[in-house]
């Protein structure tokens, strides 16, 4: 059951973190981000928020910088959206899944290509 509710807990968090980045945070340094995860610890008192960014690592670093700047603002707007017993301090990482995502789909498609060139080879 609290394992349940932590599920909930995370992904509203994600969800009003999401919106608030996208709409309300006027940072420059903040790309092209999607928040892709968080994971509240059990009391409630830490949220880390894994993003992703567009772009190369000197714009990855620059907008992962811009969030931990704003991360009083976006606790207070979690505080506003969702009715928690307190609301957790925020830190973030940059979530590398989607960059080993898109360096096995270059591999498989590599692969592929050199398959498909060994088939029209003669025999």
């Amino acid at each position: 059951m609290a394992g349940a509710r932590m599920r909930r807990v995370d992904e509203a968090l994600r969800a009003v973190l999401g919106e608030a980045i996208a709409t309300d945070l006027k940072d420059p340094r903040v790309g092209f981000v999607t928040v892709t995860g968080v994971k509240t610890s059990p009391d409630l008192r830490e949220a880390r928020v894994w993003v992703s960014v567009l772009g190369d690592e000197a714009e990855r670093v620059a907008s992962l910088d811009a969030l931990q700047s704003a991360h009083g603002f976006l606790q207070a707007r979690i505080a506003q959206s969702l009715r928690l017993k307190r609301t957790p301090a925020l830190s973030f990482g940059y979530d590398e899944s989607v960059d080993r995502g898109m360096r096995i789909t270059e591999l498989l498609a590599a692969q592929q290509e050199q398959s498909e060139a060994g088939d029209d080879e003669p025999r």
